[in-house]
């Protein structure tokens, strides 16, 4: 294609960054598929021989500067540059404040927040001779609104949100545009494999207990309610790729926009009792 672009996307091996990867490789982009361990590579293996593709798999664990600098000098020697970053590797641990320790707490910053900073910090020299890029930031309505008992989870998106907005003011001046896609909610592996529980949420002595097990039971059934399909979110991606003036933050769902929506409109107060009313009417203290 004319307009192919280097594109980077961390967290590949399952959900989104899996089907975004293989469909913007079958757009006719250079995708460079990234993921904390490469032993996980045959789904995505799978789904660009199902689409008759082909892209780059590198390992590349958020977490550790190492990691993170040797796949960029792999990067930079192989491509000589990046048009697109896509930050979207994640990980969740539910469970009460008082339930979940100082690591668990640390883990998901590291990895939803540090890690993006992380990339961002080693990528940003391939875009800015160019005047040209675009990093495109995952978020989620999370970081818009907040949930009990994912408190670590709504903190390290929020400080994603604070930042994506920080760095767009920054890189406007080098052509680089920072963008946020906040999805709702998805069948991914966020919320199933990748959602841990805190060490202590089966304590029947905390007295969160009986709380974390109705918002466990909760979310699980809204999972099995959730017919998404991550190639619309997939969809989402490719045309914010290609957009001329793409809006700063964009939802790929319409229930996103809509909770995004009631939470710009609506007082604190009001906006706080209908999500308890959704949260809680099953709800026994």
């Amino acid at each position: 294609m004319n307009d192919s672009k280097v594109i980077l996307i961390t967290g590949c091996s399952s959900g989104f960054g899996l089907i975004t990867a293989a469909r913007l490789a079958k757009s006719g982009h250079r995708v460079i598929a990234t993921m904390r361990d490469t032993s996980k590579k045959n789904a995505l293996l799978s789904e660009i021989q199902k689409r008759d593709t082909q892209l780059d798999i590198k390992q590349l664990d958020v977490t550790n500067k190492d990691s993170v600098n040797a796949a960029i000098q792999s990067i930079s020697e192989d491509y000589g540059y990046i048009d697109v970053l896509i930050n979207n590797a994640g990980c969740g641990i539910g469970g009460a404040f008082e339930d979940l320790t100082d690591e668990e707490i640390r883990q998901v910053m590291e990895t939803n927040f540090f890690g993006v900073q992380n990339v961002t910090r080693a990528v940003i020299p391939l875009m800015r001779p160019r005047k040209n890029g675009k990093i495109i930031n995952i978020s989620s309505i999370s970081g818009l609104y907040a949930l009990p008992m994912f408190g670590a989870y709504n903190a390290s998106k929020w400080a994603l949100e604070g930042f994506s907005e920080s760095l767009r003011y920054e890189l406007q001046f080098f052509g680089i545009d920072v963008l946020l896609v906040e999805p709702g909610r998805y069948k991914t592996e966020i919320f199933k494999k990748n959602l841990h529980l805190a060490k202590n949420h089966d304590n029947k002595n905390s007295p969160h207990y009986e709380l974390s097990q109705h918002i466990r039971k909760l979310v699980t059934e809204r999972l099995k309610d959730c017919h998404k399909d991550n190639e619309d979110f997939a969809e989402h991606i490719e045309k914010l790729i290609h957009a001329k003036n793409p809006p700063f933050r964009s939802q790929p769902d319409i229930e996103a926009k809509v909770f995004l929506l009631a939470r710009k409109i609506l007082p604190f107060r009001l906006f706080s009792f209908i999500l308890n009313k959704k949260l809680f009417k099953r709800y026994k203290k």
